[in-house]
């Protein structure tokens, strides 16, 4: 019996995002973005789970983050060849995953700690006590950027888990591959699963998240455009928002500075993945008596780091991650050396291998505020110096600026360092080393400017942010007939 010809249904075509794979240019896979449909479902279903999620202790909230901990372990060879596939680095994949594991170990012990801390005190009355109750904010929403796709995505979310909230993530469609081995860890810890999930798309994703009411706070990472218009959404909404926005930090050498440790803290700071991360170094000023030294040395240094191509093990620079980003880098450097500036490392221009766009470390002098370099982010591994007089004068050339992230001072002394770290508008300032708060977590700080807005993520505020903070004020008295005030 033969089977009739039916017609083919009518079946919506699934809406896929292709990836981009850096080293070579090309497109090397799809991934489907989540429907609106879809995203109300799982907000409603996070929204469902978060009351039991956080009626748990501290102790057992942080013991399901270790249990989840050991899964993504047995899942590390799987996670970081998804952020090497999207970024087209290998070292600094290896180490954002170990910077991950690491926050949850922290946040585990440190949440415990926090949230089990005596809040209790006796008030003024004497008689009154009050004793402070954390109440966890619900569902927060995180949008993510694409230069740390693993540590920008969890950075807020394992602080909001910890502190009993349900977390709804949007990490970057540029850099989103490591989503599907990080989401398969989760069903090893079905608690967790049932309050933290992964939803994938453009920015009309995040938009939804928030004027739908599908969370009750928004994190947000990436550039002052976009944290402008979540902060607007946010504000819609009537709910918190907590931005980490651009950067382009500043650092001072003093006349009195060690010049090895300067030029090597520098290139560092300013290079370390390829400049793209907001804390890089992207402006250095130098006290005019020494910017001849510092300039020879920094470029002898920056000249000997090449490029990880063709092979990823490489000693190198990687390529630039987001296609984006190209053109700014572009127009950065062309608008720098048409203005004036000299290359003394480096090439200064984007060069192509292999399909992949990629920048080896390049030193500007002749830089001037009147250059694009000197004022917008330009997040490549860009070094450009600027002579100085007087520390008034450096004070306020880095105070030019719409940012004020970090940044970075270099002295003979701790105490003269110091002195015009506090002058400097910058949320987090490096006192004779560069970019140290990539690696520490314990100073809290506020980001300045366009920078950001919102709590610190950094320090204990990095968990209390996400709670409300519910005062019960208690009569220790006795019970009486009368009010006090009777």
């Amino acid at each position: 019996m033969s089977t009739p010809n039916l017609p083919t249904p009518n079946l919506p075509t699934p809406n896929l995002i292709a990836l981009r794979n850096p080293r070579t240019g090309e497109a090397d896979g799809t991934v489907r973005a989540t429907t609106s449909n879809e995203l109300r479902a799982c907000a409603d279903r996070l929204r469902l789970a978060q009351p039991g999620w956080a009626s748990l202790t501290p102790s057992e909230r942080a013991a399901q983050l270790l249990d989840w901990k050991a899964a993504i372990l047995e899942a590390r060879e799987a996670i970081v060849s998804a952020l090497i596939a999207d970024t087209g680095r290998l070292k600094e994949s290896n180490q954002e995953f170990d910077a991950f594991i690491g926050t949850i170990d922290r946040w585990a012990r440190m949440g415990v700690e926090l949230l089990n801390a005596d809040r209790r005190f006796t008030s003024m009355m004497g008689f009154v006590d009050i004793d402070r109750n954390y109440r966890p904010l619900g569902v927060v929403g995180i949008i993510s950027p694409w230069n740390f796709p693993l540590v920008l995505s969890t950075i807020d979310a394992l602080p909001a888990l910890m502190a009993g909230c349900a977390v709804l993530l949007k990490p970057s469609e540029v850099t989103p591959r490591f989503v599907q081995p990080l989401r398969a860890t989760l069903g090893a810890v079905p608690a967790l699963d049932a309050v933290f999930d992964i939803v994938i798309g453009d920015g009309t994703i995040g938009t939804q998240m928030i004027e739908d009411c599908h969370v009750d706070a928004i994190c947000f990472t990436g550039s002052v455009t976009m944290g402008r218009k979540v902060a607007s959404l946010a504000a819609s909404a009537f709910i918190p928002a907590f931005l980490e926005l651009g950067g382009k930090d500043a650092a001072i050498v003093c006349a009195d500075a060690d010049l090895d440790l300067a030029t090597s803290a520098l290139l560092w700071g300013s290079t370390s993945n390829a400049g793209q991360a907001c804390q890089s170094i992207e402006r250095i000023y130098v006290h005019r008596s020494i910017v001849a030294p510092f300039v020879e040395l920094l470029s002898a240094k920056a000249s000997n780091i090449g490029l990880c191509f063709p092979n990823i093990d490489k000693p190198g620079l990687g390529p630039i991650i987001a296609e984006r980003q190209i053109e700014v880098i572009e127009t950065h450097l062309a608008d720098a050396i048409a203005k004036g500036a000299k290359v003394t490392a480096g090439i200064g221009s984007v060069e192509r291998h292999g399909g992949g766009a990629w920048v080896r470390p390049t030193v500007l002098i002749g830089v001037t505020h009147d250059m694009l370099i000197m004022t917008q982010e330009t997040f490549g591994p860009i070094l450009p110096v600027m002579a100085f007089d007087t520390v008034e004068e450096a004070v306020s050339l880095a105070n030019d600026s719409r940012f004020g992230l970090s940044a970075a001072v270099f002295a003979g002394s701790e105490v003269s360092a110091v002195a015009i770290g506090t002058r400097l508008d910058a949320g987090a300032v490096s006192i004779n080393d560069a970019t140290l708060t990539a690696f520490l977590w314990e100073g809290e700080k506020h980001s300045f400017k366009l920078s950001g807005l919102g709590g610190s993520r950094m320090g204990a505020a990095g968990l209390l942010r996400f709670v409300r903070s519910q005062a019960l004020l208690i009569k220790t008295n006795g019970p009486t007939r009368d009010p006090w005030w009777y």
